[in-house]
């Protein structure tokens, strides 16, 4: 009896250990990643590419109130693997379609969750699904990145000192960091997206998707500073106002969770982009493609362009006969040179209101008769405003502008990503459509595909843009120009506000209140309209500038912020980067260096076989290394066939457009 007893414990031990270990194997559509995950007592995958192993094996786990821990010795119930192979139409993005091809394989635990893991042959992702009843607390979400050897990393720290004791309050604007994956600022937090680059021509870039009700992803180093694991800021129970001006909030209290949500949900997407071919990363749409569907059934009432811009400039127009500033007469003049340069909106900037209630206005800024001004010259007005004054009172205030004409709002210092403040954009997005509203949201965090869930959403900061030229001396701003497509871009449009006219030499530049300058050349500067992704896209410099350079400003005025087709021609991260566009049958071009001038050659092939075509081009001029402004435009013939080698200047930039 007793021998019998042992042999039942000994067999019930093997059937438990069984049931607890298992292993999954999933390869990409062309099979060149693979993931594998394991269960044991804990749930990790293994992503390789080719022989090369790039993420070693990570653990993920979800801590549900309860002390319930989704991942810790997890019951397999069952699986199911399909492929995917579709495409959907993207009318506000870089393209005009996107193929979705993947292999998906999604596990089922007992305890009511799964996880879903997909491959495509650019990376992979994988997401927490629930399946309760009732409500529940999620405590805690476990998100690790393992790696075999010690990475360089280009990584964002949070480095702001809007509220020094609180990391999670940020304005996302950082530049990057070149360091080993244990040389992880110590202390500190870095916000996605982030690269790792592999040394033998490979990177990958971390990302995150389908941000909803729940807090944006940091990641700090782990314990043996091996990789990264992740944190997340609490609930927010308490707020004061602050920050900023006191344009937003502080938080005094957090809870001990994450969010209070739906029991059954889909949580969002873990993503890892891998590329042999930096280019790639730059034309990349894996955010796009884990994002949720539109709820906007019909967008034709969207309208992408460019707005002439007031702030960066600081109102300074001259030459006229009024005085320039936040007032009436000052805004006509934006508005005519919207109109004659055929620029779609104006912005008001800070200062047409009441800073803290938007529903009371400038006494010297007539709203009403510019509104009706810009009408009639077929310019739209958008209005800035921060986000605590449009949160406070949001059908009201959107009520109101719409019905006065107002295509849009401006909506600023966010400056957070816990899970109210992501739920408050996703309100302020719905709320907006309600009335034919588009938005750009500024002080914001990264975007996780928020834009194709509402595409009145059409831009996005959580970048280092331009403005900081205004205070700034120290930054390098082309290194970060030639940095930004291959990473934080990936996540979406960046509203990151180009535009100078006064354009300088490294031994040159100092920063300007109100006669702001760029760091590098004129055609540098040119070439952005292409290369950044921003369907509402600032022209951040004055109308006296803007006249005064008015073959560079028509260039601009002809150059689409939306796109049908795009194709990311050649770059190195941090290097340079050349991107070609189509919209119609109009290709754009545009290609960037960082301080060190290079020679670049252009290959035509992208354009269609058998057609000759008519390019305009603006290229860096010989003296531009000193006098930045310096540009040469040429024209010149080309087809699919032609291979033209241009030299781009310290700082430099190409600019085209073919036809």
């Amino acid at each position: 009896m007793k021998n019998t007893f042992i042999l039942f414990c000994l067999v019930f031990v093997n059937l438990c250990f069984a049931q607890k270990k298992q292993d999954f194997t999933m390869n990409s559509p062309y099979g060149k990643i693979q993931i594998k995950i394991s269960v044991t007592d804990k749930i990790s995958w293994t992503i390789t590419h080719e022989n090369d192993l790039i993420l070693a094996p990570s653990e993920m786990a979800m801590t549900l109130d309860g002390n319930i821990v989704l991942g810790k010795n997890a019951v397999v119930l069952n699986s199911k693997k399909e492929t995917v192979n579709n495409s959907f139409e993207t009318p506000l993005y870089k393209k005009k379609s996107v193929q979705n091809h993947y292999n998906q394989l999604t596990i089922n635990f007992k305890n009511d969750f799964s996880i879903e893991y997909r491959v495509f042959d650019d990376g992979a992702a994988y997401r927490f699904i629930t399946k309760k009843k009732k409500d529940i607390t999620v405590k805690n979400e476990e998100v690790v990145l393992n790696f075999d050897q010690d990475y360089n990393t280009l990584m964002p720290y949070v480095r702001d000192l809007r509220n020094p004791k609180d990391q999670f309050i940020s304005s996302f604007e950082s530049h990057y960091e070149n360091k080993k994956i244990s040389e992880f600022s110590k202390d500190t937090l870095a916000f996605l997206p982030f690269l790792i680059d592999y040394k033998n021509h490979k990177k990958a870039v971390f990302l995150e998707a389908d941000l909803e009700d729940y807090p944006g992803l940091f990641v700090t180093n782990t314990k043996n500073k091996t990789g990264f694991e992740s944190r997340f800021s609490k609930y927010p129970l308490q707020e004061t106002n602050g920050g900023f001006n006191y344009l937003n909030k502080l938080i005094t209290e957090r809870a001990d969770y994450l969010v209070k949500t739906k029991g059954t949900r889909t949580f969002p997407w873990r993503a890892i982009v891998i590329s042999e071919n930096d280019a790639a990363l730059a034309n990349n749409d894996m955010v796009q493609k884990l994002a949720s569907p539109s709820k906007i059934k019909d967008v034709s009432w969207i309208k992408p362009g460019k707005v002439a811009w007031d702030w960066w400039n600081d109102w300074n127009i001259y030459n006229v006969d009024f005085k320039a500033g936040i007032n009436t007469q000052t805004y006509k003049y934006y508005i005519d040179f919207a109109s004659k340069n055929k620029v779609e909106y104006v912005v008001l900037d800070e200062g047409w209101s009441i800073e803290t209630d938007i529903m009371k206005h400038n006494p010297n800024v007539d709203l009403e008769t510019l509104i009706a001004y810009a009408k009639e010259r077929n310019v739209g007005i958008i209005l800035w405003a921060s986000w605590m004054a449009i949160h406070d009172n949001t059908e009201d205030v959107f009520a109101n502008y719409a019905q006065l004409g107002v295509k849009g709002f401006k909506v600023d210092f966010i400056d957070r990503d816990d899970a109210k403040m992501v739920n408050s954009v996703y309100d302020i997005a719905q709320k907006a459509a309600n009335h034919k509203l588009i938005i750009d949201f500024h002080g914001m965090y990264k975007p996780t595909g928020i834009q194709r869930t509402y595409p009145n959403i059409l831009n996005f900061e959580g970048v280092k843009g331009l403005e900081n030229n205004k205070w700034t001396a120290n930054d390098d701003v082309p290194l970060y120009d030639t940095t930004i497509p291959f990473i934080r871009m990936m996540a979406g449009p960046m509203d990151y506000t180009p535009g100078a006219m006064r354009n300088a030499a490294k031994s040159e530049f100092k920063p300007s209140h109100s006669n702001p300058m760029s760091q590098g050349t004129r055609c540098h500067q040119l070439a952005l309209y292409t290369i950044f992704e921003a369907p509402l896209q600032m022209m951040a410099d004055s109308p006296t500038a803007f006249m005064a350079a008015q073959e560079s400003t028509d260039f601009i005025a002809k150059v689409p912020t939306t796109f049908d087709e795009t194709n990311a021609l050649d770059g190195e991260v941090g290097k340079f980067v050349s991107i070609a566009r189509r919209k119609g049958t109009i290709w754009y071009l545009g290609a960037i260096t960082n301080w060190d001038s290079r020679d670049i050659t252009i290959d035509f092939s992208f354009l269609e076989k058998g057609k000759k075509f008519q390019a305009e081009v603006f290229l860096d001029g010989l003296n531009a290394d000193k006098a930045a402004t310096d540009y040469k435009k040429e024209i010149v013939t080309v087809d699919s066939t032609t291979k033209l080698k241009y030299r781009l200047a310290s700082g430099g930039g190409l600019a085209m457009i073919i036809k």
